[in-house]
C-alpha cells in the first residue's frame, strides 16, 4: 500500500518545465503632415520638445515633411504615441496652428 501512495503523488525525480512566451506589443508610428499654416521653426520647436529630437534631427525631419508632404517622426507603443501626438497637437491649436498628426500601425 505504501508504494500505491507514492505513484499518486508523482514520479520523483523527474521536474517539470512551464514555458512562458510573452507577445512583443505592437509599435505605431507617429505621422507629421505639412501645412501651408504651420511655421517650420514651431515644427523644428515641437519636435525637439515633444519628441525629443536635437535640433539637427527636428530641422531634418521639418525640411522631409515640408518637401515630401508627411514624415514619421518617431515609433512607439500605442500609449506613447497616442501621448506625443496628443501633446503635439494640442500645443500646435494653443499657437493657432492647424498641424495634422496621425498614429497609424508599423
Amino acid at each position: 500500500m505504501a508504494q500505491d501512495n507514492q505513484q499518486s503523488q508523482g514520479t520523483p525525480g523527474i521536474k517539470q518545465q512551464t514555458r512562458t512566451t510573452t507577445d512583443v506589443p505592437r509599435r505605431y508610428r507617429v505621422v507629421m503632415h505639412n501645412d501651408d499654416v504651420t511655421t517650420m521653426d514651431f515644427v523644428v520647436e515641437v519636435l525637439e520638445t515633444v519628441f525629443r529630437k536635437s535640433t539637427a534631427e527636428a530641422t531634418t525631419l521639418m525640411l522631409q515633411i515640408h518637401t515630401g508632404g508627411s514624415a514619421v517622426v518617431g515609433i512607439y507603443s500605442y500609449d506613447i504615441a497616442i501621448t506625443r501626438a496628443s501633446k503635439a497637437t494640442q500645443k500646435a491649436r494653443a499657437e493657432g496652428f492647424p498641424l495634422r498628426i496621425t498614429v497609424e500601425p508599423e
